[in-house]
């Protein structure tokens, strides 16, 4: 073995001896929406596809049609010879949906981020982020060299002393002052306070850049998002959003004024040296967005609610966790376990009751924060939520060593 990889076998030692080691899983998707990994049969139950229209027919009809048309891939970027009619549609489809001025897809919704903060601020300028937010929002506002000033998570009150610090050293209605949050966190599964937040970043004239990710799809008038819940999505200068969660295909999207839209077409990195979406990713996406606006989508937004407000009333009792404060605010439930062990252990444990459930640890969340990230969809039927309730109140009054 060389030098070079002796040193990444030590990295990868460490990494297991602390049990943060991942490792990857080949799953098989079943017919009925189930998964196999080495012909065990799993009911999913950390997937992202809220609206359960990730393999629906229509989208793959869709796709293969555009990947007939157009090819599997477009050959370039956007600004070469890449920007295809179904980029074009989607974008126009994504801003009316927001009610915004203009749209922008990029590959990915890390890409999204990455592109669009760095557009947007750079080492004379000031970015507060909510002590949460996702890694792509983190990992863009270290690449942009801005200051970063981080709020302990949701809390106004340090928000606001944030902002009384940086107005004198920045002029109002700038861009030199970002906020970062998300509508809905991907890992705790509450809610920002949104008008609180809009109504202090226009109190001291600072920006908003809010990603909805979590919440795309599913909140508000169409699913429009939390935004258009509360009713302050004209007030939000950046509006990010995803395509692979909810809409159940694959990128990301920024929706804003004509201006910021163009702005990011000629400074956003990950969208100008990128090879655009393939055309039938985005033909099929249309169509997704086709459906979660339309009285269908309403059904699947009822259907899926109504899990989420039996599973939390079901789990508030059982679960003796701050976590369970948020529980019924999103479609994710955090069962939080402590350990990395106790995570891994849990996540075998409901395996073996024929549930996949993801444990996620340290980086994704605090150390001793370790949890089941449990994810409901609009696609399960009543008889899997029992299943699941039954084997989740096991885990925690069965008196298992790995109960919290």
């Amino acid at each position: 073995m060389t030098g070079f990889n002796q040193e990444i076998q030590k990295e990868l030692d460490q990494i297991q001896s602390l049990g943060f080691r991942r490792n990857l899983r080949a799953y098989e998707t079943l017919a009925d929406g189930r998964l196999a990994i080495e012909r065990r049969f799993f009911l999913n139950f950390s997937s992202n596809d809220y609206l359960g229209i990730a393999r629906d027919p229509r989208l793959q009809e869709v796709a293969v049609e555009a990947m007939k048309k157009w090819g599997v891939g477009t050959g370039a970027s956007r600004l070469i010879c890449g920007n295809l009619r179904p980029h074009i549609e989607l974008e126009e489809s994504l801003a009316d949906w927001k009610k915004s001025e203009a749209g922008i897809v990029f590959s990915s919704g890390y890409s999204a981020a990455i592109g669009t903060v760095n557009a947007l601020v750079d080492k004379n300028d000031l970015v507060i982020t909510d002590q949460l937010i996702h890694a792509s929002l983190i990992d863009a506002a270290r690449l942009s060299k801005a200051e970063i000033q981080i709020y302990p998570h949701n809390d106004l009150n340090e928000l606001q002393c944030l902002l009384e610090k940086a107005q004198s050293r920045f002029p109002r209605n700038s861009s030199r002052i970002l906020i970062l949050t998300e509508s809905v966190f991907s890992m705790d599964g509450d809610i920002a306070p949104l008008r609180e937040i809009v109504e202090l970043k226009d109190r001291f004239g600072a920006c908003l850049m809010l990603d909805e990710a979590h919440a795309t799809g599913l909140y508000g008038p169409e699913g429009a998002g939390l935004s258009a819940r509360e009713g302050v999505e004209n007030r939000i200068e950046v509006r990010m959003g995803t395509l692979s969660k909810a809409l159940g295909v694959s990128g990301g999207f920024i929706c804003g004024s004509q201006a910021l839209i163009d702005l990011l077409i000629n400074r956003a990195r990950p969208f100008i040296f990128s090879t655009s979406p393939p055309a039938m990713i985005c033909a099929a996406a249309s169509e997704a967005l086709r459906i979660v606006r339309s009285e269908e989508g309403d059904c699947k937004r009822t259907k899926l609610w109504g899990h989420v407000e039996l599973i939390a009333a079901e789990l508030r009792g059982i679960v003796n966790h701050s976590s369970s404060n948020a529980f019924g605010q999103s479609a994710i439930f955090p069962l939080v376990l402590g350990s990395e062990e106790r995570a891994m252990e849990g996540a075998q444990w409901v395996g073996k009751e024929g549930l996949l459930i993801h444990p996620v640890r340290y980086p994704s969340v605090p150390k001793g924060e370790a949890r089941l990230r449990m994810t409901v969809s609009a696609d399960h039927t009543e008889q899997e939520i029992e299943t699941l309730l039954s084997s989740i109140k096991r885990l925690y009054r069965g008196g298992d060593s790995i109960k919290p």
